[in-house]
C-alpha cells in the first residue's frame, strides 16, 4: 500500500499564498477555524473568479438568516442529494459538517446511504423528498411537489431554499466527480466522537 498522499484532484492546485487577497484571507480563515484548507477551495481556487462566484452563492444560500431551514437541515438536503449524485467529496465533508451541526453522528450516513431509512422527522422526510427529486427528476417537479411541502409546514421561500441547494450541489457534485477531488483526512472523523476538552 502506497504511503504517497493522493493528489487533492487531477488538476494541478495553487498555492494558497499565490492567490489574490481576497480568496487567501478566506482560505486563511477557513483554516484557522478549522484546522485545516478543505480541498474544494485549492481545487476551485485554480480560477479564482470562479471560486468567488461559486462562495458568493453558497454564502447567499447557507448563511441566509431568513431560511425557513437550520443549517442542519441545510446539511441534510445536501448529503441527501450529494449521496444520490454519488459524490465522495461531498457527502464526506458535507456529512462532518451534518454530524456537528446536528450533534447526531449516524444521520449523515444514513441520509447518504438511504434517506428513506434516515432518522428523521415527517416534516425533513418531505423536505429531503423534495431535495432529490430536485436533484434527479427537477423535469418532473409539479404543483403537487409544493403541496407536499405545505402539509408539512414549508412554504414557497423554503421550497425556493431546498431547491437552491440541490441544484448548487448538483454542480458541485458533477464537478468534483469529474475532476475526482479527494476529502480531506480530517473530515472523517468529525463529528462522530465526543470532542476532548484540553
Amino acid at each position: 500500500m502506497s504511503t504517497e498522499p493522493k493528489p487533492v484532484c487531477r488538476y494541478p492546485v495553487p498555492d494558497v499564498v499565490d492567490l489574490p487577497e481576497d480568496l487567501r484571507d478566506r482560505i486563511l480563515e477557513v483554516q484557522h477555524k478549522a484546522g485545516f484548507v478543505p480541498n474544494v477551495f485549492l481545487a476551485l481556487a485554480r480560477r479564482p473568479a470562479e471560486l468567488r462566484a461559486f462562495l458568493a452563492y453558497h454564502d447567499a444560500l447557507l448563511l441566509r438568516e431568513e431560511s425557513g431551514l437550520s443549517k442542519a437541515e441545510k446539511e441534510m438536503v445536501i448529503v441527501a442529494t450529494s449521496g444520490a449524485n454519488r459524490c465522495l467529496y461531498c457527502v464526506v465533508a458535507h456529512g462532518a459538517i451534518l454530524r456537528v451541526y446536528a450533534k447526531a453522528p449516524r444521520l449523515a450516513d444514513q441520509l447518504a446511504t438511504n434517506p428513506l431509512k434516515a432518522e428523521v422527522t415527517p416534516r425533513q422526510a418531505a423536505m429531503l423528498a423534495f431535495a432529490l427529486k430536485v436533484a434527479l427528476d427537477a423535469q418532473s417537479i409539479t404543483e403537487a411537489d409544493y403541496a407536499a411541502l405545505r402539509e408539512q409546514g414549508w412554504d414557497d421561500e423554503d421550497a425556493w431554499d431546498i431547491l437552491s441547494i440541490a441544484g448548487l450541489f448538483g454542480l458541485s457534485n458533477r464537478i468534483a466527480n469529474a475532476i475526482s477531488l479527494m476529502p480531506n483526512e480530517e473530515f472523517h472523523l468529525m463529528g462522530r466522537l465526543p470532542r476532548t476538552k484540553g
